[in-house]
């Protein structure tokens, strides 16, 4: 299975412990290589990352991973890097295939998380998002986590800021051309927004990973807890 992986944002409240997310040290290793190696652990062997800002210091990491039985990872710079971060799923159009997870470069996520996913639709879903109902959890930070509230196995409402929710999105998604053509009429779109989109049209799922580990590192403090982790 393909993993779309974006890696183009300015990752601004890590800035003062590390000029790029994807590239910030986790444990002694980079953390876009820590993810590529859940990926491949989770059997994901054909990994894009999506590049932006400082786009070569982040294509030359994905070209120095290297895999098991020989798995490598591919880059695509977007242009555009500094819109909302639907452009960074658009400039993936063209590569995309039949499914594919789409992943956030400053989520580190078990490979269970990937692998609950990726086994969770077809390409007939239209999308899926992996969710986890743990409210609480210390590694979550609740001012900035994305909100999901959900019914009957659907979305129902997604966002940063609603109010009624029954879970968090932990930024892996199973998806198909279905959300492209959300996005591709929207001006700049946020990926959020295409979700929306096909949320409301009955279209966007979710599967429970409340059993898998995983962390958004945006800021020194989920970094923290990252290392304890992984260490």
């Amino acid at each position: 299975m393909q993993a779309i992986i974006l890696a183009a944002g300015m990752g601004t409240r890590l800035r003062s412990v590390s000029p790029s997310k994807p590239l910030t040290s986790i444990a002694g290793r980079p953390l876009l290589h820590r993810i590529l190696d859940n990926l491949a652990s989770a059997g994901i062997t054909l990994p894009l990352v999506i590049t932006g800002y400082r786009g070569d210091e982040v294509g030359a990491a994905v070209a120095g991973w290297a895999g098991p039985q020989g798995v490598r990872a591919e880059s695509l710079h977007n242009p555009h890097w500094d819109q909302p971060n639907g452009v960074s799923v658009l400039a993936a159009a063209p590569r995309l295939e039949a499914q594919s997870l789409l992943i956030m470069a400053d989520h580190l996520a078990s490979p269970g998380v990937y692998r609950s996913v990726a086994a969770s639709g077809s390409p007939a879903a239209g999308l899926v998002l992996g969710i986890d109902r743990r409210m609480g959890h210390p590694w979550a930070d609740e001012s900035d986590v994305t909100r999901v509230a959900t019914r009957n196995g659907r979305i129902t409402a997604i966002g940063k800021g609603i109010c009624t929710y029954d879970a968090h999105d932990c930024g892996v998604f199973l998806i198909t051309a279905e959300l492209m053509a959300a996005l591709a009429p929207l001006p700049a779109p946020g990926l959020s927004d295409g979700v929306r989109t096909l949320a409301g049209q009955g279209r966007a799922h979710v599967v429970d990973i409340s059993a898998h580990d995983w962390i958004d590192i945006d800021d020194p403090r989920a970094l923290a807890f990252a290392e304890d982790w992984v260490r």
